[in-house]
């Protein structure tokens, strides 16, 4: 079928970057473990560097979603034009934002560290990586909106180029930056530590590079050309911007409960000790790996919902929502079986201390039950930003932030009542913080499903 072409092919590449994702952390963490110096120290820098950025970039992930789905009922309508708008103005609020983050990062450094609790040694490593990285946030935001914009014109090719150039780049140069390179008598020492951040900011910029050669060659005539130059200095006047800025501020709402429930689940999960902490850790890296691929149909959908609500063509709408879900639930099923059969085969495989895998056993049964609903809430995210229909996505979040913290507070009210002295208090606990992440998730899909039947486009 023509529709389930059209899924596959926007799907796979977007899979396929997605893929390549993980390693890019894995090489970073070997990389600092083969430093001269304190490995636990030096993985540790790395370790709460990056979480500072994602904590940082999750705010801007309006940049992404924003321009994908705008641009996509402008490529459906068949208005160059404003699909050159649509690029213009997220380019220009991303150079905005990122010279913001700039000017104020030492102010969020100081912040971050009132919350964040670590040994002054991994505090002044991962003050280190974040003032070398920080730089390459006009990269980093441009590239957010460069690879909503290549989704939303149906060319999630390019995005995938631009993805695999970034993360090829960035384990390239980690790993040259840091330990150093010797080639035919030329040696180069390396920067040690600091050239893992370097490295980073090097393969961003790569990927800005790659990603506007790709702008310019393929889009250039047949889109770029499409806007006259004049109207740049009025880009950001008039009903489409106010809708874009109205847009964006109903996903920044949504990008901060993202935020509260992540850094929720992680401060929780804190309280019990190491080996649970350790245990939480672990669970989430196996929970989200079935997303990388979830994720590839949910961009698929919101490249396809966009394009045929611009082309007001709602028959094709329900019909990509139709297959969109059948191959995303169709993935849900693989990796509950995958969980099922290889759960303690891929705990052995993510550590090797039999502490942390005996504990993490206990809750393998969340595995089974998460994709469900998981690749649902994802699936019905792409379907709804292909609709820019921004109020609803706001408001399943912040549901799903009460959803997480009346399943905790409950439960955790409950156990006190039966005592915190109880010895497996802590086991029983992470039970309750893996309900309120799978609250979470259940609450996004229902009220995305029940709110589906009243959007405009049906």
């Amino acid at each position: 079928m023509g529709i389930n072409r059209d899924i596959l092919k926007l799907a796979v590449p977007s899979i396929l970057a997605n893929i390549t994702v993980p390693i890019v952390g894995m090489v970073d963490i070997a990389v600092a473990g083969h430093l001269d110096t304190d490995a636990a120290t030096m993985i540790g820098g790395i370790a709460i560097g990056s979480m500072l950025f994602d904590l940082l970039y999750w705010n801007f992930g309006f940049l992404r979603i924003g321009t994908g789905g705008l641009a996509a009922q402008a490529y459906g309508r068949g208005d160059r034009a404003e699909c050159t708008r649509v690029l213009a103005r997220a380019l220009g609020i991303a150079l905005a934002c990122a010279l913001l983050l700039i000017a104020i990062q030492w102010i969020f450094v100081k912040a971050a560290f009132l919350f964040v609790d670590c040994t002054p040694q991994v505090r002044d490593l991962a003050s280190r990586y974040f003032f070398i990285r920080i730089w390459a946030a006009p990269a980093t935001l441009g590239l957010m909106a460069l690879k909503g914009w290549f989704i939303g014109m149906q060319d999630s090719l390019s995005a995938m180029i631009a993805d695999i150039t970034v993360n090829g780049m960035n384990v390239l140069m980690s790993f040259v930056l840091a330990l150093g390179v010797s080639i035919a008598g030329w040696h180069y020492d390396g920067m040690g530590f600091s050239g893992v951040a370097a490295g980073t900011v090097v393969a961003q910029y790569s990927g800005l590079i790659v990603s506007l050669t790709i702008l310019l060659v393929r889009y250039r005539r047949n889109t770029l050309s499409a806007m006259p130059a004049h109207e740049l200095r009025g880009l950001f006047k008039g009903e489409q911007t106010g809708r874009f800025m109205k847009m964006n501020a109903d996903l920044f709402v949504r990008s901060l409960c993202f935020i509260a429930i992540y850094i929720g689940f992680t401060v929780i999960s804190a309280r019990y000790g190491d080996t649970l902490l350790a245990v939480s850790s672990i669970l989430m890296k196996l929970l989200m790996i079935f997303s990388y691929f979830t994720d590839g149909f949910a961009y698929a959908g919101e490249a396809l919902v966009g394009r045929y609500i611009g082309a007001q063509d709602r028959p094709m709408v329900r019909h990509t929502v139709k297959w969109t879900f059948i191959w995303s639930m169709s993935i849900a099923l693989i990796f509950m079986v995958i969980y099922h059969v290889a759960g303690v085969p891929m705990l052995r495989l993510m550590t090797s201390d039999p502490v942390v895998v005996e504990a993490s056993r206990e809750y393998l049964p969340w595995l089974l039950l998460m994709p469900i609903v998981g690749c649902a809430a994802f699936t019905w995210d792409g379907i709804y930003i292909g609709a820019t229909a921004s109020r609803q996505m706001r408001n399943s979040m912040l549901w799903a932030v009460v959803a997480f913290a009346a399943v905790w507070t409950v439960g955790i009210l409950a156990l006190n009542h039966l005592g915190d002295g109880l010895p497996e208090y802590g086991r029983v606990a992470m039970h309750i913080l893996m309900a309120a992440y799978f609250a979470h998730l259940l609450a996004r899909t229902i009220y995305l499903s029940v709110k589906y039947r009243t959007l405009r486009i049906l």
